[in-house]
This record gives structure tokens, C-alpha cells and sequence, in this order.
């Protein structure tokens, strides 16, 4: 659940009882001058009412003094030290520009007003994609070197992150009073950025809130039912671990076991993502009943595991040993589910103190300042501090700050997948990572000449992706040459930011003269292939659309590998779709005010034209549920919930009529498209490439092939239904990588 905001100890007249609050904050940290504390929050109390606080992603009612004392409280809770509690204090004043840094640095010294203004620089992750917007230093200056600065002051100093994050926990903590659009934003960024973030820097308890709090406004629906499915079992529950909880005190006891045994917070988003992720009920979820035991030694966590195990049956395929394979970011415990008292199912945690103070606070729980013994620095803090030196040498290779999220997100995720080099070193990467990407993990040489890869013995394709326990071993040329194809989202040979990162260092470095031929030859073959005519566009008006003074200029940064094939369609497209067209599929049209086919009242009918749809009164199913629909005689199509009783019935006795339908999430106009595939004939060849439109969700509306005996030679003709040029090309390219395909292009009338 989301941790509810502590509130302040207030005077009659409702203003802050100060002393009260500095002595709560020294029973729960040693500070050493808790006047130079005092000194600034008075400082901060007498700025508030300077400026009136505007319209931002915060709650009004609050002001700059409020947020300051409670970012203070959660460095607190972090075990930072007085210079970040007293930034946390003035950093929303200077924020807001009630002071200025100067004034800071003259008033609280150099230290503090550094880490004020670098908590001010990682505003870039806000604003990189927009180079014109003004930062909150109030320089305009080059986005790079604003992502840049950030990143020097993220990896000098740690505090600047959890100042930043105890930030953002404010912000999202105090948004329910926004607007509904401030709300998303805000909880779009937590969500994509900070939470990652926490998690990356082993700071649990915040990393859950963060998540938590970001669910319950991204998807409200979702959060507020399992809100209540776990308020409903509340009472219940509570009385069970209770039970449990006796019974292991007891246990610990009979074996002299000096533990603490605790009842687990339950937290909706991981509720959620575990339903989503293994596509269970809530009523299957392991640990919406569960406890964590804590204990002195690690051997002691081996013998309370033996207990339990030995009191109640395990459940198979429910026992993680964290302690011998720490997470990625340092996380340890033993993890086991079993059936326990009334055959109820349970989730322990077992760990020891110290493991619970870093799943709790990370790198914080072993934050050391310049000078001090290095030698006590643990391995899990050099391998944050690791981190963070890494993402300013990813960044070095990036040619824009628009890969800027991807690295953030993808490079930090939660999910990781554990690979073998051939001398069986183990490698670590991002879900979803592909041979190039481990080539280029392994040694940025090794990528450039990757031209092949064998995986647990067998050449597999580079775009295969790897799965944890894979032996991979790279096949490579004499000579760095890297593919420009790789660059190719839609191709699948890179899904890491660092591999593409490198990528386009190298063709960075390549003559520009070269680059921008490959970069027009590209143009070129891609248009064609979309039956785009070429002099029909205006090149100058798409270079100024990409910021860029020539069409030359776009060319040599499309051929570097600058920007992605699908911007320059995308400016190409507002060219089309600017002017009449009379022809087939002008994409895409100018949103109209009508329903696009088989899409009416919110819900999209696949696989029919257009029907009259209604919802089903016998269980009135709302956006989310999973539907099916029922064409009945003469009212169109019933929308009915799968699970609906009368669905059943409708299955069993009248299957035919059963057609499959889903909710309109996405509304989007489709327009047929005719394709022309040419291929060396194949038994299979047509399975294959429909496999590639169902598996993208594309509709046929009509196929046709012939084959000819003598040269071997199949041409297919599609018509399907697509709602943007860049789809479209990722389609083509999609079907252009199955086997014994030779070309793929959009076909106007009359033309192959």
C-alpha cells in the first residue's frame, strides 16, 4: 500500500511547531550543528510568501517552507547527512527563485549550494527532448550539455540523486491535489525514471512508494480494484499473520534464534505486475499473505528456512536464494511461498538485519564521504557507483539526448537476463537483448566485428533474443565494420541504448560525405518501397522540421545514425498529408469526426465490418473487463465479459455466432494498403508472413499468390489495413526478414 504522509507538528494558530520538529529530527539522526538546520529552515520560512507559488506539478496548497522540512524528513529516513538535509530545505526556495545560489552560497557555504545546483541540472531528464525550453538555472543553452552536466553531478555526488528522489516523492506525493493531466505527467516520470532509479540505487522502501503512487494515477481503475480486494480480505488476513507470527516467535525461541519476525507491507503495483506478468488471479497471487523474519546471521537464515519448511509444505517453484545470487542491485534474502496454518498460502522472507537495512535504503546504508576509510565501502555500493560512471560513458557516445529515456529505462530496468561468455563468465543484460547487444557488453571492438554469433553451440540469428543461462559466443571479422541496419528498430538486431550508442559513435566517425550518401540511399530505398515519389516532397521543408539547415545536413545524420529513418517518414508524411490526395491510403488523414471501421461506442470489432454493438445488460461489462461478442438476430453484436454466465452458454450452444472483439484503447483510422512480396518459393512461405501480420495485429483484407514452376519465383499480393506510414514500413520490414523473401513494397494501382 502507499505510505501515508507523516504530518508536521503544528502550533495552535496552525503554523509549524519548529523546535518540536528539529527535536523529532534529532532523536532520529545525528546531526552536528542543529542550529545551522534551524538557520535554514527559517530562512526558507521567511522566503515562502515572497512569491506565490504557480500552477506545477505540486499541490497548491502547499509552499516551498512545507516541502523543504518534508524532503528533509525523507533524506532523514535516507541517513543522509546535515548538508543534504539543509539543501533538501532550500532546494524548493531556489526552485521556485525566492533565492539564488549566490545567496545560498554566501549564506550556507560552497557545499551546499553545489548540491543544490545539481540537484537543479538533473532537471535535464525533464526537459532533454525539448532544446528550446529554458532550464530551471535559466539557461537555454545546448540540451547535451545540460544532460551532461547532470550526469558529472549524479556521479560526483550520490546525495544529488537522493535529494532529487526525495523530490520527486514529494511531487508525487502531493499531486493528488493537481489537475488530472499533472497528475499523469508527473506520475508518467516517476514511474519511467525515478522508481527504476531507487530500485537501481537498492533504496526499497522509497523505490515501492515511488511505484505505487505512480500506479494509482497512470492506471486507476486497476489500483483502486485491487485496493479493495485487499481491503475487503483485511480483517482476515491480519488475524492469520498474527497467528503465523506467534508461531514463529515461538520457533525462534525453541531454538535460542534472537529474530524479529514482522508482517510484510502489501504493495499493488507488484500485485498487479505478478497478475499481469504469470496472467493470475488475484485469489493466486503468493504473497498477499506474508511475513519477513530477520535474524542475526546468515546461517541463522539457512535454519529459520528449515523451520518453516519443516512446519508447512513448500510450494514448488516458489524458493528464490538471494543470498547466494544477490539481485542486481545488491538485494539478498531467501524468498519461499508454502501452504500455511488452514492450508492457506503464505510468503516468507527471510533475512538477515544488515540485508534488511540495504533492501531498504541501499546505497544509503553504507554512504561514505570523500576522505573517509574506503576499504569499508562494500561491494554493492562500488557497483552503484559503477553504475552511474557508466551511464556518463554511455552518454560520451550519444549523438542527442533523445536516447537519453531509452538508456534510463531499458539500462535500469527491474528484469534482467544472465548470459555465459564460452569461458563461462557470467554477463548481465536487459530483457529482451539480442547477440549485438552482448557483443558490444562484452568489448565495443567486439560489436564492430560481430558478423555472427553461436548460441549454446548454434549459429542462431542476431536478432534472436537471449534468455538467461544462454552460452553465447561471438563469430567475428578481421575488420570493424558495423551494419546500418542495426540501427533499425523495426529490425531487431539492438535493443539496448548502450549497444546503439556505439553504433553511432562509429558512423559518427565516418567521412560525412560518405554518411550522407548512405543516408540518402537509405531515403531513397525506403520512399520507394512506400511509393512515396520523391519529387513530390520538399526536402528543404523536412530538413527545417528536424532542425537541420540542409537536406545534405539530414542525410550525413541519417547515415550517422543522428536520427531514425522513422523521423524522416514522419516529416514526409505531414507533407502527404497536407495535400489532396485521390489515390489509395492517404496517410494519415486528418482525424474526422466519424468512427473509423468497426469501431463504435468505445469498442473495436476485428475481423467485421461495420455492426451496431451494445452492451450486454446481464453483466455489464466496462472498460478493461476481457469481452467477447455475440451476433445476435437483427440487434448487432452483444458485448458480453468472458466470464459472463450467459457467455458460457452462448459458447456451448452457439459457437459460430462467438466473435472475438476488445476494448478501443488505441482508436486509430486503418486504410487499405496494397503490398507486393517476391520471394524464392518455399512450402510455408505464406504461413510466414501471415504469422507476421497476426502477430502485429494486422488485418487481411485480401491475399493473392502465384508461383511460377520454371524460375521458382512467388509474388504475393496483400491488401491490409494500416494507419500510418511508419507502420507500414515496419511491417515491410518485418516481412522482408522472413526466410527466402527477396523484396517487399507498397503497390499503387496498376503497378507492381
Amino acid at each position: 500500500m502507499v505510505k501515508v504522509r507523516e504530518e508536521h507538528p503544528i502550533h495552535d494558530d496552525g503554523s509549524v511547531d519548529l523546535e518540536l520538529w528539529l527535536e523529532r529530527l534529532q532523536e532520529q539522526i545525528e546531526i552536528k550543528d542543529i542550529d545551522a538546520v534551524r538557520q535554514a529552515c527559517l530562512y526558507a520560512q521567511e522566503l515562502k510568501d515572497l512569491v506565490e507559488p504557480g500552477e506545477d506539478a505540486w499541490h497548491n496548497t502547499s509552499d516551498s517552507f512545507i516541502i523543504g522540512l518534508e524532503m528533509a524528513q525523507i533524506l532523514v529516513e535516507l541517513n543522509q547527512d546535515q548538508e543534504a538535509i539543509i539543501a533538501g530545505i532550500l532546494y524548493r526556495s531556489v526552485r521556485e527563485k525566492k533565492t539564488t545560489l549566490d545567496h545560498i552560497q554566501r549564506r550556507f557555504g560552497k557545499d551546499i549550494a553545489k548540491l543544490i545546483e545539481g540537484v537543479l541540472q538533473m532537471a535535464a531528464i525533464g526537459s532533454r527532448q525539448n532544446p528550446r525550453r529554458e532550464n530551471v538555472l535559466g539557461q537555454s543553452g545546448n540540451p547535451l550539455d545540460n544532460v551532461r552536466k547532470m550526469l558529472v553531478s549524479m556521479i560526483d555526488d550520490v546525495r544529488v540523486v537522493l535529494v532529487k528522489i526525495a523530490e520527486r516523492t514529494c511531487a508525487i506525493r502531493g499531486v493528488k491535489e493537481g489537475s488530472r493531466k499533472k497528475r499523469y505527467l508527473v506520475a508518467r516520470e516517476v514511474f519511467d525514471v525515478y522508481a527504476p532509479l531507487a530500485h537501481r540505487l537498492g533504496i526499497g522502501h522509497i523505490k515501492w512508494e515511488l511505484e505505487d503512487l505512480s500506479f494509482r494515477y497512470l492506471k486507476p481503475n486497476d489500483y483502486k480494484q485491487i485496493a479493495t480486494l485487499l481491503d475487503e480480505k483485511r480483517l482476515d488476513r491480519q488475524q492469520f499473520i498474527e497467528d503465523v507470527l506467534s508461531i514463529m516467535n515461538t520457533e525462534l525461541a525453541n531454538v535460542n534464534i534472537d529474530g524479529e519476525v514482522m508482517g510484510r507491507a502489501k504493495h499493488i503495483y507488484s500485485i498487479w505486475r505478478k497478475m499481469q506478468n504469470k496472467n493470475i488471479d488475484f485469489s493466486q497471487v503468493y504473497d498477499i499473505r506474508a511475513v519477513r523474519i530477520l535474524v542475526p546471521e546468515i546461517r541463522d537464515c539457512y535454519s529459520v528456512l528449515g523451520i518453516v519448511h519443516g512446519r508447512w509444505r513448500n510450494i514448488p517453484h516458489e524458493f528464490d536464494d538471494y543470498i547466494a545470487s544477490p539481485k542486481p542491485n545488491g538485494y539478498r534474502s531467501l524468498h519461499t511461498a508454502v501452504f500455511g496454518p488452514s492450508g492457506k498460502v503464505l510468503e516468507i522472507q527471510i533475512r538477515t538485519y544488515s540485508m534488511h537495512e540495504e533492501a531498504e535504503l541501499g546505497v544509503c546504508a553504507h554512504w561514505l564521504y570523500k576522505g573517509t576509510d574506503t576499504k569499508s565501502q562494500s561491494n554493492s555500493y562500488e557497483d552503484k557507483i559503477a553504475w552511474l560512471r557508466q551511464v556518463l560513458e554511455w552518454h560520451e557516445d550519444l549523438g542527442g539526448s533523445e536516447e537519453f529515456t531509452d538508456m534510463i529505462t531499458n539500462d535500469v530496468t527491474h528484469d534482467r537476463v544472465y548470459v555465459f561468455t564460452p569461458d563461462g563468465h557470467v554477463v548481465d543484460m536487459p530483457v529482451g537483448s539480442t547477440p549485438v547487444d552482448f557483443a558490444y557488453r562484452v568489448h565495443t571492438e567486439v560489436g564492430h566485428r560481430c558478423r555472427g554469433a553461436k548460441v549454446n553451440g548454434r549459429i542462431v540469428p542476431l536478432t534472436k533474443q537471449l534468455a538467461t543461462g544462454d552460452q553465447v559466443e561471438i563469430l567475428t571479422a578481421n575488420t570493424e565494420h558495423p551494419r546500418r541496419d542495426w540501427l533499425n528498430p523495426n529490425l531487431g538486431y539492438i535493443n539496448s541504448a548502450r549497444s546503439r550508442a556505439k553504433v553511432q559513435h562509429w558512423f559518427k566517425l565516418q567521412d560525412k560525405d560518405k554518411n550522407a550518401a548512405a543516408g540518402r540511399k537509405i531515403i531513397e530505398r525506403e520512399f520507394k518501397r512506400l511509393a512515396l515519389e520523391l519529387p513530390e516532397l520538399n526536402f528543404g521543408v523536412m530538413a527545417d522540421q528536424l532542425n537541420f539547415k540542409a537536406p545534405d545536413d539530414m542525410y550525413a545524420a541519417l547515415g550517422a545514425g543522428d536520427i531514425r529513418l522513422s523521423q524522416v517518414i514522419n516529416a514526409a508524411q505531414q507533407q502527404v498529408e497536407a495535400e489532396p490526395h485521390d489515390e489509395q491510403l492517404d496517410l494519415e488523414l486528418p482525424l474526422s469526426s466519424g468512427k473509423a471501421q468497426g469501431e463504435y461506442d468505445g469498442i473495436k470489432i476485428r475481423g467485421v465490418g461495420n455492426l451496431l454493438t451494445s452492451i450486454a445488460s446481464c453483466c455489464k461489462p466496462v472498460p478493461g473487463d476481457p469481452i467477447i461478442g455475440y451476433i445476435t438476430m437483427g440487434r448487432g453484436v452483444s458485448i458480453h465479459r468472458e466470464d459472463c454466465t450467459n457467455a458460457f452458454q452462448l459458447r456451448e450452444h452457439e459457437g459460430e455466432r462467438i466473435i472475438e472483439v476488445s476494448w478501443n484503447e488505441d482508436a486509430e483510422s486503418t486504410y487499405p494498403v496494397d503490398v507486393f512480396i517476391e520471394a524464392f518459393d518455399r512450402s510455408g512461405l505464406l504461413r510466414d508472413v501471415m504469422m507476421v501480420l497476426a502477430n502485429e495485429n494486422i488485418n487481411v483484407l485480401s491475399a493473392n499468390t502465384q508461383s511460377d514452376k520454371k524460375s521458382n519465383i512467388a509474388h504475393l499480393s496483400m491488401t491490409i489495413e494500416v494507419g500510418r506510414l511508419e507502420l507500414l514500413g515496419r511491417i515491410m520490414d518485418k516481412i522482408n526478414q522472413v526466410q527466402n523473401v527477396t523484396d517487399v513494397h507498397r503497390q499503387r494501382s496498376g503497378t507492381n
